[in-house]
């Protein structure tokens, strides 16, 4: 139900998706997505003990992002930071590797995709779309009916 709340609002107020604060008025998540903030060539995460999903994206992004040499933080996120980030990202099962070009009409970074999310973007579909080998065994091929008659 907060999720579904959170992107009523967002929409109500303009936006396209909302970013959830925790109790403590950290960064959370998005209403059905995992964030990350690049900044000075790192990605930052909040950790999963600060009301996060723990989403299988969200793990993709973070196996990709390790196979590549990108550094990962994990740590609590103030919003400040989502002003003065160089890229920010919504990943999911539906959002994907989505990137976000503004936070409260405040734009991140160039107000496009980034380097980073972009280099994450082009790996994660290489691998899905079985451009590239899958490295971390997370396709399962499906094998070709042969039609029975009915």
């Amino acid at each position: 139900m907060n999720s579904q709340l959170m992107k009523m609002e967002a929409i109500i107020n303009g936006y396209s998706e909302g970013i959830a604060l925790d109790v403590n008025g950290y960064v959370s998540e998005g209403s059905g997505e995992n964030i990350f903030v690049v900044r000075d060539g790192k990605i930052h995460t909040p950790p999963l003990g600060a009301s996060v999903l723990p989403g299988i994206t969200r793990d993709a992004i973070l196996a990709l992002a390790r196979d590549i040499d990108i550094p990962i933080v994990e740590t609590i996120i103030p919003r400040e930071l989502l002003y003065i980030a160089d890229e920010v990202f919504f990943s999911g099962t539906a959002a994907e590797i989505t990137p976000i070009r503004s936070v409260d009409r405040v734009q991140v970074g160039e107000g496009a995709r980034g380097p980073i999310t972009g280099k994450l973007q082009k790996a994660f579909f290489d691998i899905v779309n079985g451009h590239a080998p899958d490295r971390f065994g997370w396709l399962l091929p499906v094998g070709k009916r042969e039609p029975v008659a009915v």
